[in-house]
């Protein structure tokens, strides 16, 4: 016989075993810096930086490829600053995430975002010898040859 007010039902299990606390195993503060991913964190902010000022030096002559290039030079820039406050701050031992999965879906994006506006650059380097109009007397180029250098430079 059960006592009166008991239940024959065992109480729910407490929510708080289920959720594991973050396993972060990317070091906070400036020691993030030695690693290898802050390495690479420092390096896409730098070369995005670049590629930002490189493609911002031209005429933009095809606006539809390199507005494309332009948008992930400084969209993956401002992410991989706020990326890098984040383990700057001491802010990934706060928030349960799997950062080291986190981390890699990162750099895995920025890679793939990074390779397509290379190629749309590398198109846009490429059409160096085309008139800029086709129906004028004037053989004016799509690229002077500065913009042609500054492009090869944004295209590496």
């Amino acid at each position: 016989m059960l006592p009166r007010g008991a239940s024959s039902m065992p109480p729910p299990p407490n929510p708080a075993a289920y959720f594991p606390p973050p396993r972060v195993t990317l070091p906070s503060g400036l020691e993030i810096l030695r690693t290898f991913s802050g390495a690479v964190i420092f390096l896409e902010i730098l070369f995005g930086t670049i590629v930002w000022i490189l493609v911002a030096s031209t005429r933009v002559p095809l606006p539809l490829l390199q507005g494309w290039v332009m948008f992930v030079a400084v969209t993956a820039w401002f992410l991989s600053i706020v990326f890098l406050c984040v383990f700057l701050f001491g802010y990934a031992n706060r928030v349960a995430v799997n950062w080291n999965q986190a981390d890699f879906i990162f750099h895995g994006a920025t890679f793939v975002f990074y390779f397509g506006a290379f190629l749309l650059q590398a198109a846009t380097t490429s059409l160096h010898y085309l008139p800029r109009k086709f129906n004028s007397t004037t053989q004016e180029r799509i690229l002077s040859g500065r913009e042609y250098n500054i492009s090869i430079a944004a295209s590496v």
